[in-house]
C-alpha cells in the first residue's frame, strides 16, 4: 500500500515535471528575446527599445511591477511616447523575462537593480532618463533617484509600493522563494495552477476596470510561470518590506522633478501608506488620485500618465536652463 502511494506520487511528480518542460519550451518559442542582451559583467539584461519617432527630446525609462516582463508598460506607452520623440527603453528586470538573475538573492535589492538598469541603459547611450515604474517597482525608481541623481531627469511613479505596510506577503510568495522548498512548488506546482488562476489574477489587478483586450499574450504575462522567473519574482515580493524599511527614511533626498500618479479605486496599493507619504516627503512632487481607476493606471488612463510624463520633462528642462543674470550693468 505504502509503495503504491509512493509510486502514484512518484509519477504525478513526473507528469508535472513533465508539464512544466513543455510550457517552458512552448514559451520560449511564443516569446522570444526580441531586444538587447546587455552584458555587465555577472550577467545580462534584457533591454527593448523602441527608436523616437519624431525629433528626439530624450531618453524613458519603462521598469514593470510584479509578475511581469518588459511587455507591461512597454504595450501601454512606448508608442505613444515615441510618437513623441522620446527614445523609450522598456527592461526585464534582473531575473525576469529573460534578463539573468545576476546576483542570486542580492539581486532583490531596489538600489542594485537600479545600478545594473542604469548601467545597461548607459552602454546603449542613454546618459539621462526619465524613469518611469510601476507598483513594485516602485522602490526602485525611488533608489534610482536617490543614488543616481545625474541619471535621474525626472521620476514618474504609478501606483508605487514605496514604504512599510502591515502584514506580510502572500503566502505563495514565501513558499516559492524558500531555500528548500521552493524549488519542488515552483516547478510541481506553480506552471499547472499558475495556468489555471490566471485570468481571475489578471481580473484583480485591474479592478475595477477591464482588462485590456488580449493582455495576457501581448504583455507576454505567462513567462512569470517558468520556475526561475517565478523565483525571482517571489524573493522581489518576500524582501519587499525589509527594503522599503531601509529606503523610505531618504526619500527626501530626492530632488528630480517627480510626478505620482495612483488610482482611486486601486485594490492593491494604499495610496495613504505609499502615495500619500511620497507626496509629503520628496519635494515638490505632484500627486494625481485618478478617480474611478485601479492598479493600471498605464493602461487605463494611458493620456493622464503621458501628460505626467510630459509635465516631469518641461520640469527638468526649466530646471537645466541657465538662468540670466539680474546683476546690474556698469
Amino acid at each position: 500500500m505504502i509503495f503504491a502511494a509512493f509510486g502514484a506520487l512518484a509519477g504525478l511528480a513526473a507528469l508535472s515535471i513533465g508539464f512544466t518542460l513543455a510550457l517552458n519550451v512552448a514559451l520560449a518559442a511564443r516569446y522570444p528575446q526580441i531586444g538587447h542582451l546587455v552584458d555587465l559583467g555577472p550577467g545580462r539584461l534584457h533591454v527593448v527599445e523602441t527608436p523616437p519617432r519624431a525629433p528626439e527630446r530624450g531618453a524613458v525609462l519603462l521598469t514593470h511591477g510584479a509578475s511581469g516582463n518588459f511587455a507591461d508598460p512597454h504595450v501601454a506607452l512606448a508608442e505613444r511616447l515615441a510618437e513623441l520623440g522620446f527614445r523609450v527603453f522598456a527592461v526585464d528586470r534582473p531575473g525576469h523575462g529573460y534578463s539573468d538573475r545576476l546576483a542570486g538573492r542580492g539581486a532583490t535589492s531596489p538600489r542594485r537593480q537600479a545600478a545594473w538598469i542604469r548601467q545597461a541603459l548607459e552602454r546603449l547611450g542613454a546618459r539621462e532618463a526619465i524613469v518611469v515604474v510601476h507598483s513594485l517597482a516602485g522602490v526602485l525608481g525611488l533608489a534610482m533617484a536617490m543614488d543616481a541623481p545625474e541619471f535621474t531627469r525626472g521620476l514618474v511613479l504609478l501606483a508605487p509600493v514605496s514604504h512599510p505596510w502591515p502584514g506580510g506577503v502572500s503566502w505563495y510568495y514565501t513558499l516559492a522563494s524558500h531555500r528548500w522548498l521552493g524549488a519542488p512548488f515552483r516547478w510541481l506546482v506553480v506552471p499547472a495552477v499558475g495556468l489555471a488562476k490566471m485570468a481571475n489574477g489578471v481580473r484583480d489587478t485591474f479592478a475595477p476596470n477591464p482588462v485590456p483586450p488580449d493582455y495576457v499574450r501581448r504583455t507576454r504575462l505567462t513567462l512569470v510561470l517558468r520556475p526561475w522567473h517565478f523565483r525571482a519574482n517571489s524573493e522581489d515580493f518576500a524582501d519587499l518590506h525589509a527594503e522599503t524599511v531601509e529606503l523610505s527614511p531618504g526619500y527626501s533626498r530626492i530632488s528630480c522633478p517627480t510626478a505620482i500618479l495612483m488610482g482611486d479605486e486601486d485594490r492593491l496599493v494604499s495610496a495613504d501608506i505609499h502615495a500619500r507619504a511620497l507626496a509629503r516627503q520628496i519635494p515638490n512632487a505632484t500627486l494625481r488620485l485618478l478617480p474611478g481607476i485601479g492598479h493600471s493606471p498605464h493602461f487605463a488612463a494611458p493620456d493622464e500618465v503621458v501628460a505626467a510624463i510630459l509635465a516631469v520633462d518641461r520640469q527638468a528642462l526649466a530646471n537645466a536652463t541657465p538662468k540670466p543674470s539680474t546683476a546690474a550693468a556698469g
